[in-house]
């Protein structure tokens, strides 16, 4: 059966999947060529990262064929399931393959995830041949099961940030808002300083006119009380005129009287 009858996107990924199969047939052969052990080294380490990029595209392969699963029809489905399987054998012994190269060299297998989260690591891979179809189903979709927690917790966590982000920006747009009005009864609360400051300015010059203006009155006052007393104690000092209004002493109206009738 044509993969590409039945998905595209599955043909395609089947391809990449065949062309990495063929990459690492060649890389191994290459490998029990190498003598040097630096070179071997990174020559396991260059087909590591290839079975990474096949364990993610049979992950895709996987997808897909759940994703189509209600669409086809038995027979396609049962195919489809075979050919994963068939895939996964191949890249086990693969794996296999590697570790065993990989111990002959006395190095570290780098294809070992430090999380325990490798699909493919030393405590998820078995060999082909010890593992049934059953139990490579069952395994892959464990697999997939902890992809989708692991995505499910990614999401919360993003969504969870994206919250905090939001709140943390209407916090500080209540704030600025705040800050702005905070501002604006400063500079309200500023004109009434100054325009208080001038109208004391103004009050004060109003009172030391008027004190001024009453000084004034004090000294005219006070001058006509001076002079009315000194006219009173001594009527006959002609220095001082007498005041408009102010009836002359006695004497003086007495001697006009004579002075008159004679």
């Amino acid at each position: 059966m044509d993969l590409a009858s039945v998905n595209e996107e599955l043909a395609e990924i089947d391809g990449q999947i065949a062309d990495i199969f063929r990459a690492l047939q060649n890389g191994f052969q290459k490998l029990d060529k190498i003598k040097d052990a630096n070179r071997r080294s990174r020559q396991l380490e260059e087909l590591t990262d290839k079975m990474r990029d096949c364990k993610r595209l049979i992950k895709d392969f996987e997808r897909v064929v759940k994703d189509e699963a209600g669409s086809v029809d038995p027979n396609t489905s049962k195919f489809l399931n075979e050919r994963k399987q068939s895939l996964i054998k191949e890249l086990n012994s693969y794996v296999a393959l590697k570790k065993q190269h990989a111990s002959e060299n006395k190095r570290v297998d780098l294809f070992d995830a430090p999380s325990g989260e490798d699909a493919f690591g030393e405590e998820n891979v078995l060999l082909a041949s010890n593992m049934t179809n059953q139990q490579l189903m069952q395994h892959g979709d464990n697999l997939m099961d902890e992809t989708d927690q692991a995505l499910a917790r990614s999401k919360q966590t993003v969504q969870e940030t994206i919250n905090v982000g939001t709140e943390t920006a209407a916090a500080l747009k209540a704030q600025t808002e705040q800050m702005s009005r905070v501002v604006n009864e400063l500079d309200s609360i500023h004109f009434s300083m100054k325009k208080a400051s001038k109208l004391v300015k103004e009050i004060g010059r109003q009172v030391a006119t008027d004190r001024c203006i009453m000084g004034l009155l004090f000294l005219i006052v006070a001058g006509v009380i001076a002079v009315i007393i000194v006219k009173i104690v001594n009527p006959h000092n002609k220095d001082i005129p007498d005041l408009p209004g102010l009836a002359p002493p006695v004497s003086r109206r007495l001697l006009s009287i004579v002075e008159n009738n004679g």
